[in-house]
């Protein structure tokens, strides 16, 4: 199972790269639907973001007998980052690089760890696989938008705990 999810996490980012190396600078800065909404900047740094974070939670449930940890303040992380003023090729090329990363992360997880417990912030307790799946499905969720994409994947995952579990 570790590597299907590490496929599966391969598979999206090697698919959307030539999409989101496509748009423009000046596109990737428009900020829709006014000031509280994120760019495809601001969004796809908040995937870099999740990535830091998911990193963290591989990496730690991973190697210990179950993961406790917090969640994480998306728009702070976002707006300390400044991905607003960053550029888009940059951004990219960074996005693409850390997924990858994590790619050969997730192949290397034991198939008895993807049961490990990890518990993340307020959110209900989920497996080390759910968080990897979701993670995924969360990262292919904010392309789908950022992308203006008339369908748009819905997370998490419905095979494992209720929807009110986003910890990414």
């Amino acid at each position: 199972m570790a590597r299907r999810l590490a496929q599966l996490l391969r598979d999206t980012v090697e698919r959307e790269l030539p999409l989101l190396a496509q748009l423009s600078e000046e596109a990737a800065g428009i900020q829709p639907n006014g000031s509280d909404s994120w760019s495809p900047k601001q969004e796809l740094g908040h995937l870099i973001d999740s990535a830091a974070n998911n990193h963290l939670r591989f990496v730690n449930a991973t190697l210990q007998p179950s993961y406790s940890g917090p969640g994480y303040a998306q728009n702070g992380w976002v707006e300390l980052h400044g991905y607003q003023e960053k550029s888009w090729f940059e951004t990219v090329g960074f996005w693409h690089s850390y997924n990858l990363f994590l790619t050969d992360l997730i192949e290397r997880i034991p198939e008895n760890k993807l049961d490990t417990v990890c518990m993340i912030g307020s959110y209900e307790p989920a497996t080390l696989g759910f968080v990897i799946e979701d993670y995924v499905l969360h990262m292919q969720h904010h392309i789908d938008h950022l992308m203006q994409r008339p369908a748009v994947t819905k997370y998490p995952s419905a095979a494992a705990v209720p929807t009110t579990n986003n910890p990414t």
